[in-house]
């Protein structure tokens, strides 16, 4: 439960939201653009840098069906400042082990980043639904913005620490104390909760997250940002891999198309609000889905860099609207927003974070390039169930 909030109080919260999203994307871009760096110093096959992504999916599994639980016992802001701490510890761990060229080290640090990651992840989304609703106007697209925006920004700085030879070490080890002190600080001027009471003589009881999951609408709102997500996911992990791989770019210009994929996709969120409030969100998820699909293909078959930095823009592009638009949806009616933010978050992190190991180890037989066709499944399911997300009627 949220207590009331002046005007002030909600603009500095949607602030504090719009920061802690954005540094959670400069975290994960700080890994992801580097991750070919991350091949070369563990001399490790794609097939194995996917079971390294997958000690991230499992700490993150783990942790993603309990962060509502967290979250309502000791609040949105605490349990970003215990996440924020957990994946910055876990960080330094990762440049350890990677100094040390330790891949068991590496693989236990990134379970508890995933662990991190997922409580982090699962707590902004239902701090900004709740400061998107309290605030009635549609601002869930802006804070997912913010995570693009931050991932742009740690695609150039990867880029650019590659280009001049700093380690990757080094560089993460920076990216931590950013992280500690952003996840420590921010919080503060998160809308302020407290635990719910006892319903009163002929009160509904709260929504258990039980039965959030037994919600329909919800699970399909659900599969469908599961879906959206897996494309954004492998877009993330694999587009500098694959550039590399594939066109024979150089680490930097990989990152740099890595960076193109995130910049598409932070320009889309920041205006799609716009498309979202002319065409709804049903329309928009599907135009979204179809632009992915064409943009995926491009980048797949596009025969030299210049191509395939053009679909790697249309996919980030169309992969940019729909977990956003499935948190507002999932948001709808205010009494079970936080239970079914949280489910549809858990399904959406299932294949965020899940998906990209599986296509390296396709990787391995087919190339990563034409590994990546395999999200043409998901993307097409995506687009037939969106109808799912159309507005609850006011009652």
């Amino acid at each position: 439960m949220t207590k009331t909030a002046t005007r002030p109080q909600l603009k500095a919260a949607a602030a504090a939201t719009f920061l802690i999203f954005g540094i959670n994307g400069l975290v994960f871009a700080s890994w992801a653009a580097r991750i070919p760096a991350v091949t070369e110093i563990l001399h490790i096959t794609s097939g194995q840098m996917g079971t390294l992504l997958l000690c991230v999916a499992v700490g993150s599994l783990i942790a993603l069906p309990t962060a509502g639980h967290v979250v309502g016992r000791i609040g949105t802001a605490n349990t970003v400042r215990a996440a924020g701490l957990l994946a910055a510890a876990a960080g330094v761990g990762i440049a350890l082990s990677l100094a040390a060229e330790a891949v068991p080290g590496t693989a236990i640090s990134l379970f508890f980043f995933g662990i991190g990651i997922g409580l982090w992840d699962v707590s902004q989304n239902i701090e900004g639904a709740d400061v998107e609703h309290r605030l009635g106007r549609t601002i869930m697209p802006q804070f997912h913005a913010a995570f693009s925006g931050g991932a742009f920004v740690g695609a150039l700085i990867g880029a650019g620490l590659s280009n001049i030879g700093v380690g990757l070490p080094a560089h993460l080890l920076v990216i931590v104390a950013v992280v500690a002190a952003a996840t420590l600080l921010a919080p503060k001027y998160f809308l302020e909760h407290v635990p719910a009471a006892a319903p009163l003589a002929g009160e509904a009881k709260q929504p258990r997250a039980a039965s959030a999951w037994r919600d329909g609408r919800t699970l399909l709102i659900g599969v469908v940002v599961l879906g959206a997500t897996l494309t954004e996911g492998a877009g993330n992990d694999w587009i500098a891999k694959a550039a590399v791989d594939g066109l024979g770019a150089t680490e930097s210009t990989g990152a740099l198309l890595f960076a193109a994929f995130v910049l598409a996709m932070t320009a889309m969120r920041f205006f799609g609000g716009r498309a979202i409030d002319a065409y709804g969100r049903v329309a928009v998820l599907r135009a979204s889905m179809a632009a992915a699909a064409l943009g995926l293909g491009l980048f797949v078959f596009a025969g030299d860099i210049w191509l395939a930095t053009a679909g790697a823009a249309l996919w980030g592009a169309g992969a940019a609207l729909a977990f956003p638009v499935g948190m507002s949806a999932a948001a709808d009616d205010p009494k079970h927003a936080a239970a079914r933010v949280s489910v549809v978050s858990t399904l959406g992190y299932i294949a965020f974070l899940a998906g990209p190991p599986l296509l390296g180890y396709l990787g391995d037989v087919t190339g990563i390039r034409m590994a990546l066709l395999a999200i043409g499944i998901p993307i097409m399911g995506a687009l037939l169930l969106a109808g799912a997300a159309k507005p609850l009627r006011a009652r």
